[in-house]
């Protein structure tokens, strides 16, 4: 009996000692999950999650000939799917007409992080391992991915310990509120589907958009504060089809999040000094002068607010309505 209790401990010892040797930072743990989920021929069935409702989807994903092939599919209601073929991304939905664009990321609710860059987000977020789980029947490494700043939504994410895709991640407030879940049910990696998604080379789908570029390149107003890591995107400038008020928006983008400013001229029917806040969508708007300024994207009210406040005018370089 004594025996055989050295060996238990001896065995345990081991399995221990192999674990720990095994133990890798939460950020090398993130960079296999990008490499993963970019390199792998595999398949996601999981729920989007949040407080009025879920959407079931399934995402497959697959290399050909160097080729990135994605399919994103809505499996409930009507047929709405996103489709890539390498750079081509279309868009297929109810109400609208079919579209392509050159583009090499799909708008679309994709498992968050799947496609982010690590080394880039790693100067603005600290990644936190938190413990171990268990989604979709398989053992997970569970990370939080942090704000330094504490000035955005959090995220945790449930990586696989075998096959290091993303298979949950719930989107969390400052007050540690979850305001979205995405969760993996099933899940499959298989080179079979390299062949199978190289088949929608052959699918007829709508001929890519010629976007025409922003003409301009300055405005009239700037925003002085943003979290740091927003880089300003696009300026566009255009008159709304009904009111035909001029409006001009930029978006900002710390590669995991986003967010718009819109600057526009006030008027009596505006909504002044609004707060919506709906899951992890805000909308502020507030009103300066004559000029009426909103932020929308997926930031706390509280950043919104300051964004915002930040926002100033040089009426010398105003344009004429």
């Amino acid at each position: 009996m004594k025996k055989f209790l050295v060996g238990v401990l001896a065995l345990l010892s081991l399995n221990v000692n192999a674990a720990f040797a095994d133990d890798k930072s939460a950020e090398a743990v993130l960079l296999q999950m990008n490499q993963a989920s970019q390199n792998l021929n595999y398949e996601l069935s999981y729920i989007q999650v949040r407080k009025h409702g879920f959407e079931p989807l399934l995402y497959r994903h697959a290399i050909e000939n160097d080729k990135v092939f994605a399919h994103l599919l809505y499996l409930s209601g009507p047929v709405k799917e996103v489709i890539r073929r390498g750079n081509e991304v279309s868009y297929i939905e109810p109400g609208t007409e079919p579209f392509s664009v050159d583009s090499g990321k799909m708008v679309a609710p994709l498992i968050p992080l799947i496609n982010s860059d690590i080394k880039a987000l790693s100067h603005y977020y600290d990644f936190v391992k938190i413990g171990r789980g268990r989604e979709a029947g398989v053992p997970c490494k569970v990370i939080r991915i942090v704000p330094k700043d504490g000035m955005r939504y959090s995220y945790i994410l449930w990586v696989g310990e075998r096959n290091f895709l993303p298979l949950r991640a719930d989107l969390v407030d400052r007050d540690g509120e979850v305001l979205e879940q995405y969760r993996t049910i099933s899940f499959s990696i298989s080179d079979k589907l390299a062949k199978l998604m190289s088949g929608l080379e052959k699918v007829q789908l709508p001929d890519v958009l010629s976007i025409p570029e922003s003409t301009i390149s300055k405005t009239y107003w700037s925003v002085k504060w943003v979290p740091e890591g927003f880089k300003a995107l696009e300026l566009n400038r255009y008159r709304m089809a009904v009111t035909k008020r001029l409006v001009e928006s930029q978006m900002y983008s710390d590669g995991l999040f986003n967010f718009s400013v819109y600057v526009s001229t006030g008027e009596n029917s505006s909504l002044k000094n609004q707060l919506v806040r709906q899951g992890r969508r805000t909308l502020q708007t507030m009103t300066q002068g004559d000029k009426e300024v909103s932020v929308i994207g997926d930031i706390p009210p509280d950043t919104a607010k300051k964004i915002l406040e930040s926002i100033v005018f040089d009426k010398s370089k105003e344009i004429q309505q």
